[in-house]
């Protein structure tokens, strides 16, 4: 590893802050202790496998969403491998169920299909279905997988209970950046559609989207509501949060390339929201940038734009206190979770390297990306 002091890591580049990730982790661990939940870390939302060893000193493994995170899970993290996919191929289940604790299955027909020949390639392996509890409070469509035709998930209406003999457990998946509050109102749902077969279970699955690590999350309610459902049934409980491991836990740092001015001052960096925040622009939410304000608030305002040929790679405008000049750095906050793992080398746009700041404040380089990254994924 390079080690290196933060003024001269590579641009555009990720970085991690041990002490902050080292703070939500205390908090997961917390709920962990307190309400005898499982807490596993979704890899769909954070996967710096680097970090690993941290993690797993405080969570009790992965939840992958198919063949090779959960590879990634069994070779790097080493502890429980809970793997759901929408749709599971043949051709993969035997390395999957040989590597996974919990499997589970989108609809009762690929249960049928594949949790036998399963357990037979794997006897510890415990089977599970995922359930659609007809109820969210998403704060996005598209991000809701319990919306109207939604493919994610057994509907009441679609439940087999033929298939009760041998399925473990269930699983539900219905938030998205939320409270306990959302958690409580979709528990109530899953309850009254499937409540007659939990105490069938071994275990039940909360799935993610709890925003555990916000400042304001009623952590108290999340634990009240994990023991009494607990209680009522009889049941382990797992909760699988990506977002909430890698909340607030570094930047994304760019440089700035160019300013030209068509109408608005416009910054253009070595970064790309298309590319490597896709978030910003898929949800769509605003980035913070470190010492930034909204446009008009402070003396110099800039549209920030990103180096690629899409003409709506923009991050959005912000205002600063003194003018932007070519070189100088900035720091997109909060961009260690569902960045790296969605970022792509659209246009040929480098990837941003990889840091990790210790505990003690040290800085080393974990990966660099190049021509080679771009040229080898495409034949």
């Amino acid at each position: 590893m390079n080690r290196t002091k933060i003024e001269n890591l590579p641009s555009p580049c990720w970085l991690l802050e041990e002490k902050k990730l080292i703070h939500n982790l205390d908090i997961l661990h917390t709920v962990k202790e307190r309400s005898g939940a499982k807490i596993l870390l979704a890899l769909k939302g954070y996967a710096l496998w680097k970090s690993f060893p941290l993690i797993r000193n405080y969570l009790d493994g992965c939840c992958a969403s198919g063949l090779h995170e959960a590879k990634l899970a069994a070779e790097e993290f080493g502890k429980e491998v809970h793997t759901y996919s929408p749709a599971f191929k043949e051709e993969e289940i035997k390395e999957i169920a040989s590597i996974s604790h919990h499997m589970v299955f989108n609809s009762p027909a690929q249960f049928k299909r594949f949790a036998q020949k399963a357990k037979k390639i794997n006897p510890g392996l415990s089977p599970g279905l995922r359930v659609n509890p007809e109820y969210s409070e998403s704060p996005k469509e598209i991000y809701n997988p319990c919306g109207l035709n939604s493919r994610l998930g057994t509907t009441i209406e679609n439940f087999d209970t033929s298939i009760l003999e041998q399925c473990d457990g269930l699983h539900f998946h219905a938030l998205c950046e939320q409270d306990s509050t959302a958690l409580e109102n979709v528990l109530k749902n899953f309850e009254e559609k499937f409540g007659p077969y939990i105490p069938q279970m071994k275990w039940i699955n909360f799935g993610g989207g709890h925003h555990i690590t916000r400042q304001d999350y009623d952590l108290e309610k999340l634990i009240d509501l994990i023991v009494s459902f607990k209680a009522r049934y009889g049941v382990e409980v797992y909760l699988e949060p990506g977002e909430a491991v890698g909340w607030e836990t570094g930047p994304l740092i760019a440089t700035v390339l160019d300013i030209v001015h068509n109408g608005i001052d416009i910054a253009i960096l070595d970064t790309s929201a298309e590319a490597h925040m896709p978030d910003t622009i898929i949800m769509p939410y605003r980035a913070e940038v470190r010492g930034a304000g909204k446009a008009g608030e402070k003396a110099h305002t800039y549209r920030l734009a990103g180096n690629t040929c899409l003409a709506g790679d923009i991050m959005g405008d912000y205002s600063f206190d003194i003018p932007l000049k070519i070189g100088d750095r900035l720091f997109f906050e909060d961009q260690m979770h569902y960045t790296m793992v969605k970022a792509t080398t659209f246009n040929g746009i480098k990837l941003p390297a990889i840091a990790i700041e210790n505990a003690e404040g040290e800085i080393d380089v974990v990966r660099e990306f190049g021509y080679e990254d771009f040229k080898a994924r495409l034949s």
